[in-house]
């Protein structure tokens, strides 16, 4: 291909391409054969001018991109190149070789065969019975033990824990006095004594405590009565 030749630009065409763009008109230039990565004789405008005015200080966005690069004075015209001219393109030649006529053969075409009869289909085998499958047997696992234990206090409060397997399930969970008496109740009668001598021994207690309550306080009225009287 060959190279356009332009004038690179110059002092009063960079002044001018700055007056343009300060008013609002970018004005178009046109690269040269120096320009690195753009095909020559290529539009463009500029659109700014980087500081200090060194080297690639013109920025200049291509006709037909998106980008914008950054070229010298050198790599820039403002004279538009002359359209190129197209060569037309060569006669073919006439092939001077005659080509034959063409022969025409004139043939009885034979007869067409009889077809063949159509060949029996072999009756399909009997399929095989399948074989019948028994159900797996289930093997049943074997299920956790489960240990309750109820521990009762002094003052007659009621805990209970669950192991189930190796897991304790409900540790040192509440449960009213009340309902395990009725629980022990059937339960064989070892359980019912053990239970009920607690019971009995905390209904003793709370008893006495209920006694000593009730003496407090008729004392307190009697002397309340007194200083109010």
């Amino acid at each position: 291909m060959a190279k356009v030749k332009q004038n690179s630009l110059s002092p009063e065409d960079i002044d001018h391409l700055r007056a343009e763009l300060a008013a609002g008109r970018p004005a178009a230039v046109w690269f040269t054969s120096a320009a690195v990565g753009v095909e020559a004789g290529r539009s463009g405008k500029v659109v700014a001018f980087t500081e200090p005015a060194e080297g690639d200080f013109i920025q200049v966005r291509p006709t037909g991109e998106k980008d914008d690069l950054s070229f010298s004075p050198g790599e820039l015209t403002v004279e538009k190149p002359a359209p190129r001219k197209r060569t037309p393109p060569a006669a073919a030649k006439p092939d001077p070789t005659p080509v034959p006529a063409p022969v025409e053969h004139i043939y009885t075409p034979a007869p067409a065969p009889a077809p063949a009869p159509p060949k029996p289909k072999p009756a399909p085998a009997p399929a095989a019975p399948a074989p019948e499958r028994r159900p797996a047997a289930r093997k049943q696992a074997k299920p956790a033990e489960v240990t309750v234990t109820l521990t009762s206090t002094a003052e007659g409060e009621w805990t209970v824990d669950v192991q189930w397997g190796s897991k304790r399930t409900l540790k040192a969970a509440p449960v009213a006095a009340s309902a395990v008496s009725q629980a022990a109740k059937l339960l064989p009668a070892e359980v019912d004594e053990a239970v009920e001598s607690v019971l009995s021994a905390a209904r003793e207690r709370h008893l006495a405590r209920v006694e000593q309550l009730r003496a407090e306080l008729e004392e307190a009225q009697r002397a309340l009565a007194e200083l109010s009287g």
